[in-house]
């Protein structure tokens, strides 16, 4: 039998896959804390909006997802997704690994794991390749990510 939690995981993969952002928010506690090597550290509503920003912008988008484990306290899931990056328009295949901690059958902490520099490859091509691996390029990746979630949740409120 399937652990509540691993299906709460399932629930949250299978909206994303659907674009289903608000379902996505529905599986997180208000409390949520989410990391990833993009967007850094967000909390509550930041958490929400930034799955809204994403989905809402996601173009050829495609989602796949595997090795769905938890417990009481904590899980973890392999994710992909594919989708063309809206600053270049190329293509870009990231590989994740999740890691969740739960809370009263709701996602209390989500972090996210990735090579940022293969992401840059990919997403900024030659750049992404050469400098992609450089604290400062990487460091600009997340402000630029920061600044857009920013002006997103500006406009959305």
């Amino acid at each position: 039998m399937t652990h509540p939690n691993a299906a709460l995981i399932e629930r949250f993969y299978e909206a994303f896959q659907r674009r289903d952002a608000e379902t996505m928010a529905s599986c997180y506690a208000p409390d949520i804390v989410f990391s990833d090597p993009v967007f850094g550290e967000l909390h509550g509503d930041e958490v929400r909006d930034m799955w809204r920003m994403l989905v809402s912008r996601a173009q050829e988008f495609a989602l796949t997802y595997s090795g769905v484990s938890a417990d009481q306290n904590g899980g973890s899931a392999r994710w992909i997704a594919s989708y063309l990056f809206g600053q270049t328009g190329k293509k870009v295949v990231n590989r994740i690994e999740a890691r969740f901690v739960f809370r009263d059958g709701l996602i209390v902490e989500h972090r996210d794991r990735f090579d940022l520099w293969r992401w840059a490859a990919q997403a900024l091509g030659a750049k992404g390749t050469l400098l992609g691996w450089t604290p400062f390029v990487q460091n600009a990746i997340r402000a630029q990510a920061k600044r857009g979630l920013s002006a997103w949740r500006a406009k959305a409120t």
